[in-house]
Formats: C-alpha cells, structure tokens, sequence
C-alpha cells in the first residue's frame, strides 16, 4: 500500500438549507491503495462527508461552507460529478440504486457508458465483472427491480466498477442484508482492494464489519470528527466497542 494521498478532505464545514449544520470542520485522508472507514450512528454526518466529496450536496439542497477537498490535485469543489467520475472518483449510492426496468447486464453498461467505454472494452469488463461477482452473471439477463437485495446491492457495486473507479465510494453498503451476504460483499472489496490496489472510501453503520477490513477509519459524531486510527487499533478499543460494536465496555473498580 503507498502511502501517498489521493483524497484530501480538509476541515469542511457544510449545512442543508442554509441553516440545518451537518458537518463542523471534518478532516479525513485517504490513501492510495487502502480501505478507509467512516463510522457513527445514524446522522453522524457519514453520507453528507461522501455526497461533499463527490460533489453531489448540491442535489440535496446542501452546501459547503467552509474547507477544501481535493482528489488526485483536483479541486472537487470545482469539478462536476461527471468528471469527477471520469478522473475516477466513482460513488455507488446508500440504497442499492439500480434501474429498476433494466436487466442486470444493461445496469451494469450504465457504468461504462459513463466513463466512455467502446464496445469491445465493455464486452471485456463484463467478463471481469462475472468473474468478481457470479451470481451477476447467473442474473444477467434478469430484470434488476425483479432480484434480491443482495444482487441489487452486488449490482450497484458492479456498476461501479464497470466505470474503472480509482477510488470507489460506498454508502452503507451493508444495509438491510443479511449477515453472510455483507461479509461476501466485504470480502470482495478486500480482494480487489489487495488483488487491483483499488482505494475504497466506505460510510458504515455497521462498525464491525468496516473495522475488520478496513486499514484505517475516523468516527463521526454529530458531524464532528471525533477519532482517527488504524481500523484493527479502534476495533480494539473499550470504548469503540460498547458505542459501535454493540459490546459491553469493561467494569473498572
């Protein structure tokens, strides 16, 4: 893993309609080659961070009012998400977002369409694509609104990658699946992590899973940074245990 920067998130501040405060001075770095973790609770500020660094707040009626975000020396503040996209800042979106009519196939050839991909490149990354994740190429030709939370989650994601992301930003990736397809999806993400050096910004609720896997993660708290540190170092932590992992923190007498 390199250790140079690739995302730099520097004390940003930003609000929804001019007075709702969502994030107050938030500082976070991502480095080439590394998965890297948002953590905290619902309304933590962990979607607003990811939606400010793909340039996409605006669409939510949200801003940036203070502080600067730069990806690869790109001032993203900027710089539109389509290009952000096409520099290879890709985000798959909290909730599974799939095109509900279309086949999995033609979900996932949004993706390269996207980024300008010709005929025979994206016919090439499909094959990739169904090697990462085979149950897509079982699903293929089924209608995407049609399959199970799990596909569609695999979906998004696949699409994603079909637009030959840099560094691929997920929102909550765990949300409403069971517990073994969330591992498979995060073991995924592993092996491309380590197997392609693929950098990964993840948002979770699930704090568990995101530490066990992720290189180094920041807490959020009520869009306040409170915490920064290796993910097997904050895993390991009392505190982090009883406020994310849903453990006991340890009696002290």
């Amino acid at each position: 893993m390199q250790g140079d920067i690739q995302l730099s998130v520097e004390n940003v501040e930003a609000d929804y309609n001019h007075s709702i405060v969502a994030l107050r001075g938030v500082s976070v770095t991502v480095r080439r080659g590394e998965i890297f973790a948002l953590i905290g609770a619902n309304g933590a500020g962990k979607t607003t961070t990811l939606k400010a660094v793909s340039n996409l707040l605006q669409a939510e009626r949200g801003r940036i009012t203070a502080g600067e975000i730069r990806f690869e020396g790109h001032d993203v503040l900027r710089t539109s998400p389509s290009k952000l996209v096409r520099l290879g800042l890709v985000q798959v979106l909290e909730g599974r977002h799939c095109f509900p009519t279309l086949t999995v196939e033609e979900n996932l050839v949004t993706g390269a369409i996207a980024r300008g991909s010709k005929r025979a490149e994206i016919s090439r990354d499909l094959e990739c694509i169904y090697k990462i994740f085979p149950r897509l190429g079982v699903k293929r030709r089924a209608i995407s609104g049609l399959t199970s939370g799990g596909e569609q989650q695999m979906t998004a994601i696949a699409r994603g990658l079909m637009s030959h992301p840099k560094l691929l930003v997920l929102d909550e990736p765990s949300m409403g699946l069971a517990p073994k397809i969330v591992q498979s999806i995060f073991e995924t993400l592993k092996d491309l992590n380590e197997s392609e050096g693929l950098s990964i910004l993840v948002a979770e609720q699930n704090s568990s899973i995101a530490l066990r896997h992720a290189h180094r993660a920041t807490v959020l708290e009520n869009g306040i940074d409170v915490l920064e540190g290796p993910g097997p170092e904050l895993r390991s932590r009392a505190d982090i245990k009883a406020l994310y992992l849903g453990e006991p923190a340890a009696l002290t007498v």
